[in-house]
């Protein structure tokens, strides 16, 4: 009989393994879907306490599956979506650490591929060449990635090694809206807009090209995912010292019905409340 003891201990834990392994794909695709809920929500204050314990249970399952893919993309979207709705208008510190974990979940499916690690640790333009060679199915990670990272260096400009590495985020960000402008809404052309609008000219800022982007993500996203207009604001509005624009871009925004984009209530109504807190400062900008 003891021979047979090894094989039906190692049998048990191959099985075991395979229960748990079916179980973390299930539940990640209930806490999927559950993600997909919350972003028809519009109540800000349930949407705040329900979204950390959603990110919780991600980062508790990746434990197990530390390589899971759709597991890192769901919580550094998590953490993106939490902070940019919920912290980084009231405490800038706690956003910045929510940024860096959110872009480095998403860094964590780049760098399982040692191609792009290496050239994540090179130079800009060796990112560059190297997002060249890939296609759509790196766009998620991609996007996640960047998005996260931009925003912790928008919320850095004291820090000069922050400051620094923009132009990877930017070389991602051109990656996406290169290879599918329409991911996450045009969603890299919100960033690059922003980006472009907000640089003094001498530091490579171009609001001609600032417009163009903001246009055409209206176009992608017909104008309901009212973030577009947002960032289109606070960014090329700004920067051109255009008032008129900047009130009528966030008077769309007020005036607009969550109804406009029912699947993404949530990101419609921390639009809104963004608005509100730009036109509250209205002066500080003109």
């Amino acid at each position: 009989m003891k021979p047979l003891l090894l094989p039906c201990i190692i049998a048990m834990l191959i099985f075991s393994g395979c229960i748990q392994q079916i179980a973390i794909s299930t539940v990640g695709g209930i806490v999927d879907d559950g993600f997909g809920a919350l972003t028809e929500e519009q109540d800000l204050e349930f949407a705040e306490k329900a979204l950390p314990a959603n990110i919780k249970l991600l980062e508790v399952m990746l434990k197990s599956d530390p390589d899971n893919e759709e597991l890192l993309t769901l919580v550094s979207q998590g953490y993106s979506s939490y902070t940019l709705g919920f912290v980084e208008d009231v405490n800038e510190d706690r956003a910045r650490l929510f940024y860096l974990r959110a872009r480095d979940y998403a860094l964590r499916i780049l760098r399982n591929d040692d191609r792009m690690a290496r050239a994540l640790d090179g130079s800009v333009d060796e990112l560059a060449a190297e997002l060249n060679r890939r296609d759509a199915e790196a766009v998620p990670a991609v996007f996640w990635a960047a998005f996260a990272w931009g925003s912790y260096i928008n919320l850095s400009q004291n820090n000069t090694d922050a400051l620094a590495d923009l132009p990877r985020a930017e070389a991602m960000m051109k990656f996406v809206a290169r290879v599918d402008s329409s991911f996450y809404y045009g969603g890299a052309d919100v960033f690059l807009g922003t980006l472009a609008g907000k640089r003094p000219r001498m530091f490579g800022g171009d609001t001609d090209q600032s417009k163009r982007h903001f246009e055409r993500a209206l176009r992608i996203n017909k104008g309901k995912f009212l973030m577009t207009y947002v960032y289109y604001a606070r960014s090329y509005a700004v920067q051109t010292l255009d008032e008129a624009l900047f009130e009528d871009l966030l008077t769309k925004v007020a005036q607009a019905s969550l109804d406009i984009f029912p699947e993404f209530r949530l990101a419609n109504a921390i639009a809104k409340k963004k608005a509100q807190l730009l036109l509250a400062r209205k002066a500080d900008y003109f």
